[in-house]
């Protein structure tokens, strides 16, 4: 039924990977997490290579990572960042669909507090207000690449059911 990938982008924390193995499960298809394919490509863990080489160099591996997602079938959660360096985002849009799983900068706070912030190199030493301002800024930032997705959807206020339903229907359409 899906020919082409299917990419869900988003904020850190906004359910991507969560999200990403229910659509997988409810469509019968594979799902891969683009961050698990970059871990095990580079042998360690991404705050890791972070550390040690950058986020330059990360970006450079998370594209090349990304190309090679591109005759694959199934539902691909992206990194929070994928969709906004080199241009992520138009080869995104060429080659699958691409669905955006949205927040307010409160909802992606509560639930980035309630996470292991460590884990995150972005968000290493932000708490509080501080993680907040950091998540709307950087939202502001990212919202011109997210917002031009093929389907938008309020992640918190959209049940499972309308997310198979808007992927069958954005594939169908796409696919005439």
């Amino acid at each position: 039924m899906i020919q082409r990938p299917v990419f869900l982008i988003g904020f850190m924390g906004s359910g991507k990977t969560t999200w990403g193995k229910k659509l997988a499960n409810a469509l019968q298809v594979p799902f891969v997490d683009l961050d698990h394919e970059i871990v095990e490509h580079i042998g360690m863990s991404i705050s890791e290579y972070f550390a040690l080489h950058g986020e330059e160099k990360f970006r450079e591996i998370e594209r090349e990572i990304l190309h090679a997602q591109k005759d694959k079938s199934g539902i691909i959660s992206t990194g929070g960042g994928t969709p906004c360096y080199f241009e992520n985002m138009d080869w995104l849009l060429e080659n699958g669909t691409v669905l955006y799983l949205k927040h307010s900068p409160k909802s992606l706070w509560n639930r980035l507090s309630q996470s292991d912030i460590n884990k995150r190199p972005a968000l290493k030493g932000f708490t509080g207000e501080e993680l907040l301002a950091f998540i709307e800024s950087k939202l502001e930032e990212r919202n011109p690449f997210y917002d031009r997705a093929h389907i938008l959807v309020d992640q918190i206020n959209t049940p499972l059911e309308e997310l198979v339903s808007l992927v069958k229907a954005n594939i169908e359409l796409h696919e005439q």
